[in-house]
């Protein structure tokens, strides 16, 4: 891997545990207030939209429909794994 290379993985993963914890606080405050059952319907409520969003509203310029379908699929994948990571805290 080039330096390039590492810079940007570095880059990337870096983004998205920023966005991941960012993400993480404003979901746990704003559904804090309700039961674990209620917080995981949110949080299912949530993801279904997104990756509906994204496979409907997301077009991207210059790209094939392959590679709008990759990034379409990967970002979709990413919203579930970012979704089901957040766990239920009273705290």
């Amino acid at each position: 891997m080039t330096a390039a290379e590492k810079e940007l993985q570095a880059t990337t993963t870096a983004w998205q545990i920023a966005i991941q914890e960012i993400l993480r606080i404003v979901v746990r405050d704003i559904y804090r207030t309700g039961s674990e059952a209620e917080f995981q319907a949110h949080i299912k409520r949530i993801e279904e939209a997104a990756v509906d969003s994204i496979y409907t509203g997301l077009m991207l310029r210059g790209t094939n429909e392959w590679t709008e379908l990759l990034v379409k699929e990967k970002a979709s994948n990413f919203v579930t794994s970012l979704l089901t990571s957040f766990t239920f805290d009273r705290a």
